[in-house]
């Protein structure tokens, strides 16, 4: 805890925000990227103790999130096949798809199990070679060289009888499709700190001149964030627009080598849809061709998938940005964790689930400062 505590500290956090405030002269809106920086931001109250001209914009990184609905009903559809054991992390289990979720499919009779690794889902299969064991593989960059390692372990051992449903997503692809939308707001970027400990940071300089964006790269307690702010105010106000690695304890230029020729071996780049934004060119990973006897999808044939989004939940413009959680009509009424519209109001890195967690729950909320710490 003591080096957990060190980047909580109180005294520290005002000097910063005091930095800030200090900074900033005019407007300026920064995306953090990541879902679970979204969650320390509103458990800490760190938007309410910024400037008034620092905004920050919630981005779509949240793997729960922004899995598409066609991928959460041919999850439903696979899990509810007999002999299969379908795995997936606990979070998924309660993530509406058209009709229904992984939970509903579970009391219907469905051999449904959470597991706390993909390996936990290999091991499975070893055990049950009568059954068809799949693995429910979402997720950015972070979780991506644990599924593709799993995969590669199952072909080596000769385990047939595994397979994994792929809906990896991609944070660049993702960064240039939200500077492209004519309603974007976004000035800069506070980049995933775990994603860049696996990928590195070589994909971002790129973004950064083209858009003329500063993108700092960030962690996920309270001092993590405020010192990427303060970093990236600074540039802001000097009109740079340049890759900062604010976060060196974890993150190295070139990534995780081992991790990154695991996924070079095991996936290839595809384009992939994001629920509630649409297609993105390039923006996910499917299994390579020497691995797709592994793919769920391919080994399943379900097809015939029609889909249908709720009518009233906004959480595509939460995603994108463009809102708010509680500018949703929805947000906190027709939509709780207990009856969930959208899969930010269940994931425990959802925009709308930390709104709701925090008490977020109308625009006078934003008044009451939280302290850090």
């Amino acid at each position: 805890m003591k080096y957990l505590d060190e980047f909580q500290d109180p005294h520290l956090a005002r000097r910063l925000l005091d930095d800030i405030h200090a900074t900033v002269t005019r407007p300026w809106a920064l995306m953090e990227v990541c879902g679970g920086q979204t969650h320390s931001i509103i458990r800490h109250g760190i938007d309410q103790l910024l400037p008034d001209a620092v905004e920050l914009i919630h981005g779509p990184g949240c793997p729960v999130c922004v899995t598409p609905l066609e991928m959460i009903d041919k999850a439903l559809a696979i899990a509810a096949l007999p002999d299969v054991v379908f795995c997936s992390f606990g979070d998924m289990l309660r993530v509406p798809g058209t009709d229904g979720d992984l939970f509903r499919v579970k009391g219907a009779g469905a051999d449904v199990r959470v597991v706390y690794s993909p390996l936990d889902a290999l091991e499975i299969a070893r055990r049950n070679p009568g059954r068809q064991v799949v693995f429910f593989g979402i997720g950015f960059e972070t979780t991506a060289p644990a599924n593709a390692m799993t995969v590669h372990q199952a072909r080596r051992l000769g385990v047939t009888n595994f397979s994994l449903l792929v809906s990896h997503v991609r944070v660049p692809p993702a960064i240039e499709a939200i500077m492209r939308s004519p309603d974007c707001r976004v000035q800069a970027f506070l980049a995933a700190g775990h994603v860049c400990s696996v990928m590195g940071v070589e994909e971002y300089p790129e973004l950064a001149e083209r858009f003329e964006v500063p993108i700092v790269v960030t962690g996920f307690e309270p001092l993590d964030i405020l010192e990427g702010i303060r970093r990236t105010v600074r540039q802001l106000e000097r009109g740079e627009h340049r890759v900062d690695n604010a976060y060196p304890r974890a993150v190295r230029p070139d990534g995780n080598p081992a991790a990154l020729r695991m996924l070079a071996e095991v996936f290839e780049v595809t384009d992939r849809a994001w629920r509630g934004i649409g297609t993105i060119p390039g923006s996910g990973w499917r299994l390579s061709e020497a691995y797709r006897a592994y793919d769920a999808e391919h080994r399943f044939d379900v097809t015939g998938i029609s889909t249908r989004e709720s009518a009233v939940c906004r959480s595509g413009d939460v995603l994108q940005g463009l809102i708010k959680p509680r500018e949703c009509a929805a947000f906190g009424t027709t939509c709780t964790p207990r009856t969930p519209l959208g899969a930010t109001m269940v994931s425990s890195e959802g925009a709308c689930a930390a709104y709701y967690l925090y008490r977020r729950l109308d625009p006078a909320a934003a008044k009451e400062a939280t302290p850090v710490g």
